[in-house]
């Protein structure tokens, strides 16, 4: 039945499904800018732009070869550019409830002590379906039937497109199909503008990193759980409102991102100015540079927080992909050799109903879809 309605919303839309191999990989591309995906995970694998020198260079981390997101995901789980969900980040207790129905989903983080981007087999470890795929964009579609328990079937739309600017765009769109659902999408791309050129560019600690609307952030505790305090990032080492290099406080970092670890892993809360809206589009709300390549970054999105990891769990274990060997050396993904940015909503907000999310994270047959819309635009610092 569920399927039936899925296929029948993408023949309304004007497509066709194309069943294909999941590590099958589609490249689109614009003037300036190209990227390749997979459908295991609606996954981004490359993404090219130029840098100061009109080099194209790589900046998303990943694999050479595509089988290796599935090896990586049976063992460490690193979430290599996946969509993450039907909930991104954290659930405390890997439970909630939505209209009087608990809901218990596997907790797969902390040992056993919460639930991490959908459970032991979310939405990055799904074989996405291609619905539309053509020079500049793709389409891929999910049909989630009650994955990891979360209550009631959703159908959701991934479409990427590239175009001059150079600009790529993530449209993340989610149909409730039957039960009221909490739903939390996200993009789970590591970033690093520097894309290895130079040592100093094996990590982002000279990047520049402005976030002009990020006055405040979730308090967590040590296993990266919201507390439920607000915090103001004013005076702080969290206070990137005004541009500085992530290394800069980074050191002062200590048991940020968990216990006895240093480094940032924060949920920023995003508060648009007055002139704005809570959901618009038309203020980056991020940017992003490195000096050795001189690629800048600016993210706009509808979402109301950005999800902040520096990488500080890498250990030099994994290499980085040969489009970024740029030394007579292998080079590895070092501790802070990359960022991670997710556009979302407040962690945990399902379990905070006092935060005033639930318009933003539950939502039912007769509600508007969940939308996430995060457009990437680059650029050249001279």
């Amino acid at each position: 039945m569920f399927f039936s309605l899925a296929i029948a919303i993408m023949l309304a839309t004007g497509v066709s499904a194309q069943v294909s191999d999941p590590l099958r990989e589609y490249t689109i591309s614009a003037p300036g800018i190209n990227a390749t995906f997979i459908p295991y995970g609606a996954r981004l694998t490359s993404l090219y732009v130029n840098d100061k020198n009109g080099e194209p260079q790589d900046v998303v981390l990943g694999f050479d070869n595509a089988e290796d997101y599935v090896r990586n995901d049976e063992t460490v789980h690193t979430y290599f550019g996946p969509i993450v969900g039907r909930y991104a980040n954290r659930i405390k207790n890997g439970t909630f409830t939505v209209q009087g129905v608990t809901s218990n989903i596997p907790k797969n983080d902390n040992m056993g002590h919460d639930t991490l981007h959908g459970g032991k087999i979310g939405y990055d470890q799904r074989n996405w379906t291609v619905v539309s795929a053509n020079t500049t964009s793709i389409t891929f579609s999910l049909l989630d039937q009650a994955f990891e328990g979360f209550p009631g079937n959703i159908i959701t739309f991934a479409t990427y497109t590239v175009s001059a600017g150079p600009t790529w765009t993530s449209r993340l769109v989610s149909i409730p199909l039957d039960e009221p659902t909490p739903i939390m999408l996200a993009n789970h791309v590591y970033w690093n503008l520097g894309a290895f050129v130079s040592p100093a560019g094996s990590t982002i600690l000279n990047h520049t990193l402005h976030m002009p609307y990020a006055n405040r952030y979730i308090e967590i505790d040590n296993i990266e759980v919201p507390t439920g305090a607000i915090g103001t990032v004013n005076g702080t080492f969290l206070d990137f409102t005004s541009p500085k290099q992530i290394g800069q406080d980074i050191e002062s970092a200590t048991n940020n991102c968990g216990f006895n670890c240093t480094g940032y892993d924060n949920a920023f809360i995003l508060d648009r100015p007055r002139y704005s809206a809570p959901e618009a589009t038309d203020l980056s709300m991020l940017t992003l540079i490195s000096n050795d390549t001189g690629i800048q970054l600016d993210i706009y999105t509808n979402q109301q927080s950005l999800q902040i990891y520096t990488c500080d769990n890498t250990n030099g274990t994994i290499p980085v992909k040969q489009s970024q060997q740029h030394a007579e050396n292998t080079t590895y993904v070092e501790k802070y050799g990359c960022i991670v940015i997710e556009t979302q909503q407040w962690i945990d907000g399902v379990n905070h109903p006092e935060w005033g999310q639930d318009q933003y994270q539950i939502y039912t047959v007769d509600s508007e879809p969940a939308v996430v819309y995060a457009r990437h635009d680059f650029s050249i610092v001279e």
